[in-house]
């Protein structure tokens, strides 16, 4: 899936993160922050490439601000933010790339 132009999910409230996506220059460019980097690090990297891989997006650039998120809340606002770059609005069909 192409991004066409930036795009905004999530919030930076304590158990969420904000994901934010912009048209690439190629490849996927990730910029994380993370209040548990130190702990999870790897494992949020892992989660944002696979997701990216299964909606299909290998030109990016990412970033996510990360307050603590589940596995299944940073999946879902990269999905949304993906699906709002590019305008989706009906027949989006919620977490069937993302499983």
């Amino acid at each position: 899936m192409e991004i066409k132009k930036a795009a905004v999910a999530g919030t930076v409230e304590s158990s969420d993160c904000m994901v934010t996506v912009e048209p690439g220059n190629g490849s996927i460019e990730l910029d994380l922050s993370s209040a548990v980097i130190r702990q999870f690090g790897p494992q949020i990297r892992k989660v944002i490439y696979e997701t990216l891989n299964r909606l299909e997006v290998n030109d990016v650039n990412i970033k996510v601000v990360d307050k603590g998120a589940l596995d299944c809340t940073i999946k879902a606002r990269i999905e949304a933010a993906v699906y709002r770059s590019n305008d989706t609005k009906k027949d989006i069909p919620w977490g069937g790339s993302i499983r």
